[in-house]
């Protein structure tokens, strides 16, 4: 298959729109909970959380625009500048999909989908329970993207997960805590780690015409 700009252009929707969002591969499965200044509970998946800097500890995540109708997660996060994000695990990837369904503003998706929502210390926005990996985010910023998708940026203000997750060398054993995937919109895949490899300096390259 060969497709060039106008052939994409000129897919049929529903099929664009899955090619499109499974091309890049294995995305990451976060649930983002956020609180409203009104006190209900907010709980959402995303995809999209990437790294941007570990000093300052720093992540980032895209949101559709916001231009027909504002999302409680935007909202929420924009009115109080707290939100966390959590890992989705095998054991509720279910629970974790269907928190994508447009509830009504006083519904929380954490009642709807029998998902037990977490408060750690005095963080203001609620956290996944039985995500094996909490982070609690501050607001810094929002970039409005080409499309008119907006990039959240957040400062890290907490991380909980247990000790056995993380090894000596402070890396995630994502295969161990049953982290799970994302493809394209609705496909969901287990993590398993295939191999390590040493940081790249330019006298440890190996021959690889040998």
């Amino acid at each position: 298959m060969l497709l060039e700009e106008n052939d994409v252009k000129q897919l049929e929707k529903k099929y664009r729109l899955n090619l499109i969002n499974s091309i890049t591969g294995i995305k990451p499965a976060n649930l983002i909970g956020t609180r409203s200044k009104d006190g209900i509970d907010n709980v959402a998946i995303f995809s999209s959380v990437v790294h941007l800097g570990s000093n300052p500890a720093q992540l980032g995540f895209v949101m559709r625009p916001q231009t027909n109708s504002t999302k409680d997660t935007y909202s929420n996060i924009i009115s109080t500048g707290f939100y966390t994000i959590n890992h989705v695990a095998r054991s509720f990837i279910k629970q974790a999909h269907y928190t994508s369904a447009k509830l009504e503003k006083e519904i929380s998706e954490f009642d709807a989908m029998n998902l037990k929502r977490e408060f750690i210390g005095d963080f203001f926005a609620p956290f996944v329970e039985p995500s094996p990996v909490k982070i609690g985010m501050k607001l810094i910023d929002q970039i409005e993207l080409p499309n008119q998708c907006l990039f959240i940026v957040g400062s890290i203000h907490l991380i909980q997960l247990p000790d056995k997750l993380v090894n000596d060398y402070g890396q995630l054993e994502l295969e161990l805590e049953q982290a799970a995937g994302i493809g394209g919109l609705n496909s969901y895949y287990a993590l398993k780690k295939l191999t390590s490899y040493p940081y790249v300096r330019i006298n440890e390259i190996p021959d690889f015409n040998v």
